[in-house]
């Protein structure tokens, strides 16, 4: 029988004094949660993320500001500067715990999610390094203050890799380019060349009765994701996954040619 997960953990160590770091975390979130095809709940709508400050406060991913329209992805349970941030989860059973331990270099970061007791519905998020990492990135950033991140641009190259996380350390040490994922790894990785980002993903991911592998597609954002599905259908685009939410709403096809597209639901902040 398969032991019940009850908590993940991840951490971070920092340079910034352990005031700073706390807010850089919670009131500059906005500024360095990465914009990605899995990084929000509904990526097609969201515009922002945010924490409503101190006890009570909710952790929301905002759709349209003026319109009151926002997911509440937890509520702030406890507030102590500088130390420790918890918010329950408002989607499930756990509950986040952040602490800052100030160290000789800075300030130690540590992240734990649990099931609260007595609870059954558990989602845990198994990107927690990815996220500490791009705190991290922020939070380490010479001068006073790091450029927002960005929507992704509106077309993407996408590589597929057998090791994700060496494919990521040979990018950055023979090309020169920049890692969007300073901690460990997931579903997929992201490096970066200026404004521009390669997606990377899994090869056994890329696997279909047409192809034994696809090495390489294209990952773009549209503005009418049901209209772009239904020309590209009628044109005869072969549809190799029907339109599916998990982050971006996407459907995946292939051209004239076998090549393979992702196409994603643009956000509202999208260029």
């Amino acid at each position: 029988m398969k032991e019940k997960l009850e908590r993940v953990t991840a951490t971070v160590e920092v340079t910034v004094d352990r005031d700073t770091a706390f807010r850089i975390f919670t009131e500059e979130i906005n500024e360095w949660w990465v914009r990605g095809p899995i990084n929000f709940c509904d990526g097609a709508r969201a515009a922002e993320i945010r924490f409503e400050l101190g006890v009570g406060g909710r952790f929301l991913e905002v759709y349209d500001d003026a319109a009151g329209d926002a997911l509440e992805v937890g509520r702030i349970t406890v507030w102590e500067p500088g130390r420790r941030l918890v918010y329950r989860s408002s989607l499930d059973d756990t509950e986040v715990d952040i602490r800052f331990e100030a160290t000789s270099g800075g300030t130690k970061v540590l992240l734990e999610q649990r099931l609260v007791p007595g609870g059954e519905n558990a989602r845990f998020l198994s990107g927690w390094e990815n996220v500490l990492g791009w705190f991290g990135d922020r939070a380490d950033w010479p001068g006073p203050a790091a450029p927002a991140q960005r929507d992704l641009p509106r077309v993407s190259p996408v590589l597929y890799y057998k090791d994700l996380a060496t494919a990521v350390e040979w990018l950055v040490r023979v090309f020169g380019l920049r890692s969007r994922n300073r901690g460990r790894m997931s579903d997929f990785g992201e490096v970066a060349l200026g404004d521009s980002v390669i997606i990377l993903w899994p090869l056994e991911e890329a696997s279909s009765e047409k192809q034994d592998c696809v090495t390489h597609a294209l990952y773009c954002y549209v503005d009418d994701l049901e209209g772009h599905f239904a020309r590209a259908k009628a044109g005869g685009a072969v549809i190799v996954d029907q339109i599916r939410g998990h982050g971006d709403r996407v459907y995946v096809a292939e051209d004239l040619e076998g090549h393979r597209w992702t196409f994603a639901q643009a956000r509202p902040t999208q260029k």
